[in-house]
C-alpha cells in the first residue's frame, strides 16, 4: 500500500529539491540544516530550529510556507511520514520489551533534567497561590487532570481547564496572585502560548511543564519543568510523553504534601471519610 503524502501529493523531501533554486541565503541554511539533521528535525521545536539554523522564526514560517505548507508542524507531520515509510527496525526486540525500556528510560532521563531549584520555587509558587489554575489540551490535558485530581487531595483550592476558548476567558480575570501551571509537551500549542500570553499580561505567574526549553511557550515562563521525551508528530500523546510529565506533576505534588505534611494529611482523612460511602 502506498503511502498517502499532503503538500500536493509529493513527498517534503521533493518539495524542497524542487523549491530549491528559489531558496534566498537564509533558507539555504534552513534546507542543509534539514539534510544533515533528518531525525533532530522531527523533535526540535520552532524556536530551536530558528536558533540552530542561525535565522529568524519569521524566515522559517516563510520557508515552509515557499513549499506550498502551512507551517513547520506541517512540514513536521508529513517529514515523519515520509521518513517511517523508509524505516525499518531489526533489533529484534519485542514491542512490550520496547515500551517497558522507554518508559523506564523517560522517568531516568527526566530525572536527571529537572533543576532542584526550578521544583522548589514552582513548589513555593503553588503553595503560597490560593488562585492555582491548570492550563492543557489534548493528552496534556489529560495531564492536568491528574494533577487537578492530586492537589485536590491536599487541600490545594485549584482550576483546571482544558478548552482554549476557557482557557482565555479565565486568563482575563487573572491577576498577581494566580499561578498558572501551562502544560504542553511541545511548548508550541498556540492555544495554550496564547491563554497563557494573556495570563501573563494580566500579571499571572506561569509555571511551563513541557520538554523543550527554547519554545514559545518558555518565552512566557517563570519558571520552567523539563520533562525529557520528545515526540514525533507520528507518536503525539503517546505513553512515554504521558509518563514523563505525570513524573514531573508526582514530584510537585509530593513535594507539596511535604511542605504542609499536617494540613495535607487532614484533608485526605476527610476526602476518604467523604468517599467511602461510594464504595461498597
Amino acid at each position: 500500500m502506498s503511502t498517502n503524502y499532503y503538500g500536493n501529493g509529493r513527498k517534503p523531501s521533493i518539495l524542497m529539491e524542487q523549491y530549491k533554486p528559489t531558496f534566498t541565503k537564509s533558507e539555504m541554511k534552513i534546507y542543509e540544516y534539514i539534510q544533515e539533521h533528518p531525525d533532530h528535525i522531527l523533535y526540535c521545536s520552532l524556536t530551536e530550529l530558528s536558533e540552530a539554523c542561525e535565522v529568524a522564526e519569521a524566515t522559517i514560517l516563510r520557508f515552509f510556507r515557499k513549499l506550498q505548507l502551512k507551517g513547520f508542524q506541517e512540514f513536521k507531520l508529513l517529514f515523519a511520514q515520509e521518513m517511517s515509510s523508509t524505516s525499518f527496525d531489526d533489533s529484534g526486540e519485542t514491542y512490550m520489551g520496547k515500551i517497558k525500556n522507554s518508559a523506564i528510560q523517560a522517568i531516568s532521563d527526566t530525572s536527571e533534567m529537572v533543576k532542584k531549584e526550578s521544583l522548589d520555587e514552582a513548589i513555593d509558587r503553588i503553595s503560597c497561590s490560593d488562585d492555582v489554575v491548570l492550563f492543557g489540551i489534548g493528552s496534556s490535558g489529560i495531564a492536568g487532570l491528574d494533577m487537578h485530581n492530586r492537589l485536590m487531595r491536599i487541600g490545594k483550592n485549584v482550576e483546571v481547564i482544558t478548552d482554549a476558548h476557557f482557557q482565555v476567558m479565565r486568563a482575563a480575570s487573572m491577576t498577581e496572585k494566580t499561578v498558572v501551571v501551562a502544560i504542553s509537551l511541545t511548548g508550541s500549542s498556540k492555544d495554550i502560548v496564547d491563554a497563557v500570553s494573556a495570563a501573563k499580561e494580566n500579571g499571572a505567574t506561569i509555571i511551563a511543564l513541557t520538554s523543550y526549553t527554547k519554545s514559545p511557550l518558555t518565552k512566557f515562563a517563570d519558571v520552567v519543568l523539563l520533562s525529557s521525551a520528545k515526540e514525533s508528530p507520528l507518536d503525539s500523546g503517546s505513553l512515554v510523553s504521558k509518563i514523563s510529565q505525570l513524573y514531573l506533576i508526582d514530584l510537585v505534588c509530593t513535594g507539596l504534601t511535604m511542605k504542609n505534611v499536617d494540613e495535607a494529611k487532614t484533608i485526605r482523612i476527610k476526602i476518604s471519610e467523604n468517599t467511602s460511602s461510594k464504595l461498597y
